[in-house]
């Protein structure tokens, strides 16, 4: 019984993993395109105003950007530190974890068009919603003043770049999420009875309502979310309740709340939760009610995608992808090169660092702590919430207002 149990388990989970691979490798693809090739330095300067559009600019570079949701905070306040208004932060915050170009492909592949377009034009709309209203709240406050921000200096051949960060940095910070994603629908796959949804809840508005609790506090990526809402689809779930979930899973969770309202504040907090609920139970409605049912239809979900991509690429993006996830989950744990620097007669100082969890919160402190006087470079590890400086002075208290502002701990010196 139990084995037979376990066998269902991983065959569930192996149908999701190769229906979605082929997607997801095209969609890290562009990521890479996007990280190496969008002029993220010169973002800045499309989001400093307090006006509509400033924070419909922050919208549309968030919603194709790859970041994960954890990612997205210190983007987001690194943004509004050197000078984007709280509006444009809280519409750029709002709409950039709900998607991305991987996730939009992603739920193409298991969930259909429609959920596929819609995914993205909800990000806008609640992005832009959330902004507008941020910046009506907040016009009494000054505008912020934003740091001396020092241009990045990226080396290397570009194209070795884009590989390395679509498919070691960025598949490095969603791989975790993304088996977390796959195991729990695959779980819900095989454990919850078919008829559960429609004998116990099959009130539409309840779908919704325990979807959204079940959400708000919940840390799930824009790519781990869909197996888990197509699992609840097949299971009987509302489409409404299910996007309920695509939508509010990966823009808000516990920590996102508390870093937010420590950054931007209380009200900026009050409009981006509000945006995001709100929004979450319109557009639920809006498809429940108003929307084709066949746009929802679970058999067409299941086998839309089976005619479109041929059998040895699904294979193929399934074995590299998995022996990718494989690579970079392990990658912390492999011995590293020693390097050797050039110390100009700076000191040496490494310090800690907690709640760094993804190769975007490592850059944003790199960034953020690299821009102070007398630093000359910073080095932070992932695997051992370490940051290592060179400087010729070190302002200890500077150093962790920083730290703190983008949402992580410091612990004094390692």
């Amino acid at each position: 019984m139990i084995l037979d149990f376990l066998k269902s388990l991983v065959v569930a989970f192996w149908d999701l993993f190769s229906e979605m691979s082929p997607y997801l490798v095209l969609g890290f693809l562009l990521a890479g395109i996007l990280h190496v090739y969008f002029p993220k330095d010169k973002v800045n300067k499309y989001l400093g105003k307090r006006n509509l559009k400033s924070v419909i600019n922050a919208a549309l570079v968030g919603v194709p950007l790859p970041l994960c949701s954890c990612g997205v905070i210190p983007t987001g306040v690194s943004f509004h530190k050197n000078g984007a208004s709280k509006g444009a932060s809280v519409s750029f915050l709002i709409s950039t974890p709900q998607t991305g170009v991987d996730s939009i492909l992603a739920t193409y592949s298991l969930m259909g068009l429609p959920f596929a377009v819609i995914r993205p034009i909800v990000a806008l709309i609640t992005g832009i919603t959330g902004g507008f209203f941020t910046n009506k709240a907040l016009q009494s406050e000054p505008e912020p003043a934003p740091t001396i921000e020092t241009e990045t200096i990226n080396k290397g051949n570009k194209f070795k770049r884009m590989l390395r960060y679509a498919f070691v940095d960025f598949l490095q910070d969603i791989a975790k999420w993304l088996l977390i994603g796959l195991g729990i629908a695959a779980l819900i796959t095989v454990a919850i009875p078919d008829s559960v949804f429609e004998n116990y809840l099959s009130n539409p508005y309840l779908n919704m309502f325990l979807v959204l609790l079940a959400s708000v506090p919940m840390y799930v990526c824009a790519t781990g979310s869909i197996p888990i809402a197509t699992a609840l689809l097949m299971k009987g779930i509302s489409p409404g309740a299910a996007f309920v979930f695509l939508m509010a899973g990966p823009a808000t969770n516990a920590g996102t709340m508390t870093v937010i309202g420590q950054s931007l504040g209380k009200k900026a907090l009050f409009t981006y939760m509000a945006s995001i609920i709100s929004g979450a139970i319109i557009f639920g409605i809006i498809i429940n009610e108003l929307l084709p049912a066949a746009w929802f239809d679970v058999e067409m979900i299941t086998s839309h995608a089976h005619h479109i991509i041929p059998h040895w690429l699904q294979v193929g993006s399934t074995v590299f992808l998995g022996v990718m996830m494989i690579y970079v989950i392990l990658l912390p744990y492999l011995p590293k090169k020693k390097t050797q620097t050039t110390k100009n007669n700076n000191m040496e100082y490494k310090i800690k660092v907690d709640g760094m969890s993804c190769n975007h919160c490592t850059s944003s402190v790199e960034k953020n702590v690299g821009q102070l006087e007398g630093i000359k470079s910073v080095n932070a590890d992932l695997a051992s919430h370490t940051v290592t400086l060179e400087a010729d002075q070190f302002d200890e208290s500077t150093i962790e207002k920083t730290i703190h502002d983008l949402g992580y701990e410091y612990k004094g010196k390692a």
